[in-house]
Formats: C-alpha cells, sequence, structure tokens
C-alpha cells in the first residue's frame, strides 16, 4: 500500500467544510477592506526566492524543494507566498493602471522542516499583501484586519508583537554595533550564527538555538538606531494601534526570518501553542517590488499559518458537515429509476438528496440514512407506486406524512 509523503497530510471529508468555513470568514472579511483574490502557481524559478527571501535564511539554505526541471533550470515548490504575489505584480503591471493594489491569496506552500504538531512539509497559508502605500496608517489596518479575523473565529488572547527593522539609511550603523556584540561572544554561538554574524548579523537575532538567544541577550536593539524618518513612522504606527484598541506589544528582539523586511514587522501570537506561539507575522517590504525589476513601490503583507489557525479556533467538526436534507429509500427496479429522476431533481433545487442504487433492503436503506445522519426518508416502493403515495419520514421525531408522488418536487420542497 502506497502511502501518504511524511510531512504531508490529507484534508478529508468532514475536516474539509471546517477549512471551508475559515475561508468563507476569510473572504468576506479581506473583500470588506477592499482587497481581491489572486492565485499564483506553485512553481517558481529558484531565483525568485534566493532574490526576495535572502540566501542566508534558512528556508533557501535548508528548507526549500528545489530541483532542475527537463532543461535543467532551478524551479523551486514556493516556500511563502509573498514573493510571487510581487513577482506578479510586476510582471503583469498591475501598477500602470493604479499602483495601490490590496490582494488576498489562500493555498499551499513547501518547506522541507521537521514535521510536528500543526507543522507540515506542505502547509497552508492566508496572505494579503498591500502595494503602493507608505503609510504607517495602513500598516495598522493590517493588524486591524488580522485581529478582526481571529475575533471572527472567536479566537481569544492573541496579541500583536511589533517592532521596527530600519531602513537601508539607519540599519548599516545597528548592524555595526551588533557585529561588535557578535564578535565578543563568537565562541558561544551556533554554527549557523558564526557564519551569518559576518554577512547578516540582524539574522543572529531570529535564532531559536536557547544558547545563542543567552548569548545575545545583551545585544543592542535596533530602536535605538532609528532614523528620524523611520522613528515618526513607528510612532505613528503604535500610536493608530493604541486609537483602535488593538492589544500590541513592542518586542524589541522581533526581527522575523526573510531578509525583505524594512521598518515595520509584527508577530501575532497566542499562549494556546505552547513554545510554537506565533500564528501569523508579516512585515513592510518597501524595496522587494524594486529588487526584484519592478518600479519603486512600497508594500507591506503578512501571512496566517492555516493548520494553526484551525488548532486554536476551537471549531466542531460535526458542525459543518454537510448532511443530506433527505434520503430516498426505493424498493424494487420501477422505484429505483423514478425515484432516481427525483434525486437529481432534488439535487439540481438545492435539496441535498442521497439513495441507494444497489437494490438493498429497507431496513439497510433506514440504517445507511441514519449514519448520513439525513433529516428525512422518503419511502418509495411497490405499494406506494400503486397508490400514489409515498411516505415521508421524519428521522428526529419519527413522524410520517403520506405524501402524492404528483409533483412530488414541489410537494417535498414545501415541507422540508
Amino acid at each position: 500500500m502506497i502511502q501518504l509523503i511524511r510531512g504531508f497530510k490529507d484534508i478529508l471529508p468532514g475536516e474539509v467544510e471546517v477549512w471551508q468555513h475559515v475561508e468563507k470568514i476569510t473572504r468576506a472579511l479581506f473583500e470588506d477592506f477592499g482587497f481581491t483574490e489572486i492565485r499564483t502557481p506553485i512553481l517558481e524559478r529558484t531565483e525568485l526566492f534566493k532574490r526576495s527571501i535572502g540566501e542566508e535564511t534558512d528556508i533557501v539554505e535548508k528548507e526549500m524543494y528545489t530541483f532542475p526541471d527537463r532543461k535543467g533550470d532551478l524551479i523551486t515548490l514556493r516556500p511563502e507566498a509573498t514573493a510571487s504575489v510581487v513577482r506578479s505584480y510586476i510582471q503583469h503591471k498591475m501598477y500602470a493602471t493604479d499602483p495601490v493594489r490590496k490582494l488576498y491569496t489562500i493555498g499551499p506552500m513547501f518547506r522541507r522542516e521537521r514535521p510536528q504538531k500543526g507543522r507540515y512539509r506542505q502547509f497552508y497559508q492566508i496572505n494579503a499583501e498591500v502595494f503602493g502605500v507608505t503609510s504607517p496608517l495602513m500598516d495598522a489596518q493590517v493588524i486591524l484586519l488580522i485581529t478582526k479575523l481571529f475575533e471572527r473565529l472567536s479566537i481569544p488572547d492573541v496579541k500583536a508583537h511589533v517592532n521596527s527593522l530600519g531602513c537601508p539609511e539607519c540599519r548599516p550603523k545597528f548592524n555595526k554595533a551588533l557585529e561588535d556584540v557578535l564578535e565578543s561572544v563568537k565562541d558561544k554561538l551556533c554554527e549557523d550564527c558564526t557564519r551569518r554574524s559576518g554577512k547578516n548579523p540582524m539574522r543572529t537575532l531570529d535564532c531559536k538555538v536557547p544558547s545563542c538567544r543567552e548569548a545575545l541577550s545583551d545585544a543592542p536593539s535596533i530602536s535605538d538606531f532609528l532614523c528620524t524618518e523611520c522613528r515618526n513612522h513607528f510612532e505613528t504606527f503604535i500610536s493608530s494601534l493604541e486609537k483602535m484598541d488593538i492589544p500590541f506589544k513592542v518586542d524589541k528582539r522581533l526581527v522575523r526570518g526573510l531578509d525583505y523586511y524594512t521598518r515595520t514587522t509584527f508577530e501575532i501570537q497566542t499562549e494556546m501553542l505552547g513554545a510554537q506561539n506565533a500564528v501569523a507575522g508579516g512585515g513592510r517590504y518597501d524595496g522587494l517590488v524594486k529588487a526584484l525589476g519592478g518600479p519603486e513601490q512600497p508594500a507591506i503583507g503578512f501571512g496566517v499559518g492555516f493548520e494553526r489557525l484551525i488548532d486554536i479556533a476551537g471549531l466542531n467538526v460535526e458542525d459543518f458537515i454537510n448532511k443530506p436534507s433527505l434520503y430516498i429509500a426505493a424498493l424494487g427496479d420501477r422505484c429505483v429509476s423514478e425515484a432516481f429522476n427525483w434525486q437529481c431533481l432534488f439535487n439540481l433545487e438545492g435539496i441535498r438528496t442521497e439513495m441507494d442504487l444497489g437494490g438493498k433492503s429497507l431496513k439497510s436503506q433506514m440504517k445507511r440514512a441514519d449514519r448520513l445522519d439525513a433529516m428525512h426518508v422518503l419511502i418509495f416502493g411497490e405499494n406506494e407506486l400503486e397508490s400514489g403515495f409515498a411516505i415521508l419520514r421524519n428521522m428526529k421525531t419519527k413522524e410520517q406524512t403520506e405524501i402524492s408522488i404528483n409533483n412530488i418536487i414541489d410537494n417535498i420542497k414545501k415541507l422540508i
């Protein structure tokens, strides 16, 4: 028997209805805020992710599914959505008619990480990206959008952790101060941090190795090195969060794991997931559009882990199973043939209807109707065919009603 690849998961009937519920709420909320959906391919040229995410990141170095196609070109299963959306924004010149675009996407991403609860090698994300707006007010609105999504899914105890990563003007000064600290503790750093400390020192602050975190506990904060423009941007952003009563914490060690972030960065955290407490994250990436060959356009975006969202939403699968409204228990070839036509017509009228086509007994069919949790059963055999009246049974109250088979579609619609 061929089984699933490790780290991948089937989303089965019964569970998929919960996913559809979350997607429905997400789409409605995002579209109320002016976002439109975009769907990008799951395969992209490897260069796209190396240039956007950064070659010194864990994602590019260790986690991407990359392989040559038949012509030898390197292609990669997308590990995140932002780079693909930016590539599409540039390639299709979306900025030409109106540079301000609000786009969202829902779909699978791929990273070869160690599988664990709520984390798979094929995982799903909800992503939203805003192009063409520099204002910190948009940063605050993005946070509002995520917190309202959690609110509508009845997820309690979430808080935005926010920070500023500065810009190309103020970050070099911070990097120099951080490099001095890294040099003084280099014997305590892990192999990855030792390698990165000379190329991208800020990435060391994102390391999860306990010894590294302890060694860098006194590392400088980038907030002490922000230029005037970045500081004003961050203060306006914070002020807007306060005005909207959004719970947040300024987290000076928050840097996120991707190279393209500038200025505002954030994570939405919850205590419901233990150590892996981030359920959403993102930030501003004002230089990425230009870096990938487009015009100079600011942008901000975020991703929400779908599996983690499902885990903490606490939705009851039973509440979302699509149960049939009607089960037709037909007995005898003539009745089965007639009932099959009814079933198709009922389904076309929006009444989900099931029936058996294998000639099973009435007892067997009633058992199946019960397993399916059908609301009503229409019993139709030779006697009912002769009398012109079928029997409609309410499976909850057990009440039975005779119903004329003449114009039966309309007759049933009136009753159920």
